[in-house]
């Protein structure tokens, strides 16, 4: 593979995430070939589809390279397939329903010589770098996290994010821990308080502390049923002022005065991203966002709440 010629790639998985992000950032990535699409249940215009990711393996065009967007719960067996087909795969976010099985893939990419990219996409908005560079040149005291937005408008009619292995509420957070394990100083759980609808199996919000070095202290306050604004704030007490990262990273002030304010443009980061690393011939897995998560249901408390009806 030349720096010339593109890689041709198949998205599996074929959702909302997909029609809104994916399939935009690939059409204006002169990187990527689109060449097939595999989905039980949808298909794409002008590839070829297939019903499921052996179909597209054994019967499809050639690619080189997968896009898992599938739900985490079955995307390890999906992922484990393309690698050893020698396919480099980017992984939708959260990688993996957990760690053991993330780290098993990374390392049967190495194995067989392929990249394996777990793309945390929110680490690439806008003022995320930004953020990570003032607080590099100071000392953080804490932090806080406020993650609250409507699972009914961004996830309409999905089941599986309910179900076990599905991350409920955390499916958002992670979003924010991404940001968090980019930006912070190391932290670690101290105590959890999730909120079970008493009709799901998995949290619908969610109350954690979290502590580091030096007396660093963070707090979480997460909840999947806020209308109206939706609100994604990162805010950390340095000791060069107070940096305000808001709107998901797009935003970053310190003291109240804007920093950065650019537009989104994070999958089509993620996908160059991707390319880049593809040529290297290296992968680029980071499990800890999903660590915190596993750690939050190690330690967290279960509050049964009201049912939950889409």
């Amino acid at each position: 593979m030349t720096a010339r010629t593109p890689i041709r790639i198949a998205i599996v998985g074929v959702g909302k995430i997909v029609r809104d992000q994916h399939l935009p950032a690939l059409a204006k990535n002169p990187d990527f070939e689109l060449v097939a699409a595999a989905s039980r249940n949808a298909t794409v215009e002008g590839v070829a589809n297939f019903g499921s990711i052996e179909a597209l393996l054994a019967e499809g065009p050639a690619v080189d390279a997968l896009s898992l967007c599938m739900p985490p719960q079955v995307r390890y067996d999906a992922a484990h397939k393309a690698i050893s087909a020698g396919k480099h795969v980017f992984l939708e976010k959260p990688p993996g329903a957990t760690i053991s099985e993330v780290e098993d893939l990374k390392a049967l990419a190495d194995a067989k010589g392929v990249t394996l990219f777990a793309s945390w996409h929110s680490r690439y908005a806008p003022g995320v770098e930004a953020a990570r560079k003032f607080l590099a040149g100071t000392t953080v005291r804490k932090a806080s996290l406020v993650w609250k937005e409507d699972v009914r408008r961004w996830h309409p009619g999905q089941a599986w994010i309910w179900e076990a292995g599905g991350f409920g509420v955390f499916d958002p957070f992670i979003n924010c821990l991404s940001i968090v394990t980019h930006i912070l100083p190391p932290l670690h759980v101290t105590r959890a308080l999730l909120d079970f609808p008493e009709n799901r199996d998995a949290p619908v919000a969610a109350r954690i502390d979290f502590a580091g070095a030096n007396g660093l202290t963070a707090s979480a306050d997460i909840d999947w049923l806020q209308t109206g604004p939706q609100t994604w704030d990162i805010v950390a007490e340095t000791d060069a002022g107070r940096m305000a990262l808001s709107s998901g990273g797009a935003k970053l002030a310190i003291d109240g005065k804007p920093v950065q304010d650019e537009p989104e443009r994070e999958y089509p980061a993620l996908y160059e991203r991707f390319a880049g690393i593809v040529r290297d011939g290296v992968s680029d897995v980071d499990v800890a966002p999903l660590r915190h998560v596993a750690d939050a249901f190690l330690l967290g408390k279960r509050n049964v709440v009201a049912p939950f009806f889409d």
